[in-house]
């Protein structure tokens, strides 16, 4: 009789011990982004729609200045010929044909021949300051987006913080540390992807910016070799 109360105490014993035992709670990263309650989801929603139009202008810009940036290395050599033989029309011809803004420029400047040359490099200063605007068209949010995302980011930081302490006030005194979690995930989950969107961001600009820089240095290159052949065309 007694080992078996002894077994029974035993068992007894090891039932307590193993719901003592703290049980690890996982959370995946769905959970976390959803957790903060409703002002938290739009917070969310919101970053991810900047996110998402961070990408699409990064890359559509970048496509279009890499478009820009690619010319033919004798198009130059073609331009001198033609001027120099008096071939004004295939000059022309050669830069309608050819789709970049060095060549548009050109063009401007071939169909100013025979007018003063102030008057030329006014006409092609004026085309070149529409190719700049062609090429930086939209990347200005992006610039605003690397600041309205962790600005929105510490909205929802706030936003947390005040669903925590509203929630800590109306307890009278006596809360669980599980209660606060929807104000804290709101508070530090936003944060974080609000710094993730506006570091991506200012990354993606920074390098448009970068590579706008190299196609207007071509294009002024370009246009100085064009008003050096007009001054001397021999």
């Amino acid at each position: 009789m007694s080992i078996l109360l002894q077994t029974d105490s035993l068992s007894v014993a090891k039932e307590t011990m193993a719901d003592a035992v703290p049980i690890e709670k996982t959370l995946s990263i769905i959970e976390l982004l959803t957790s903060g309650g409703l002002a938290g989801q739009l917070i969310m929603l919101s970053l991810f729609a900047m996110f998402f139009v961070a990408l699409y202008l990064y890359f559509e810009r970048l496509m279009a200045i890499k478009k820009a940036s690619q010319m033919d290395n004798n198009f130059m050599n073609q331009i001198r010929e033609n001027i120099r033989h008096g071939r004004i029309d295939d000059a022309k011809m050669l830069c309608a044909k050819t789709s970049s803004p060095v060549a548009r420029l050109i063009e401007k400047g071939i169909s100013r021949i025979g007018k003063p040359l102030d008057d030329i490099n006014t006409a092609i200063e004026n085309a070149g300051k529409l190719e700049i605007y062609k090429l930086e068209k939209n990347v200005s949010m992006l610039a605003t987006i690397s600041g309205a995302g962790p600005m929105t980011g510490f909205l929802g930081t706030v936003v947390g913080m005040i669903m925590a302490f509203h929630k800590m006030a109306s307890s009278g005194g006596q809360i669980e540390v599980g209660a606060l979690s929807e104000g804290i995930y709101t508070a530090m989950t936003t944060t974080v992807v609000g710094l993730v969107v506006g570091i991506i961001a200012y990354v993606g600009y920074n390098h448009l910016v970068v590579k706008t820089d190299k196609v207007v240095h071509m294009m002024e290159a370009n246009v100085v070799d064009f008003l050096d052949l007009l001054n001397d065309p021999a």
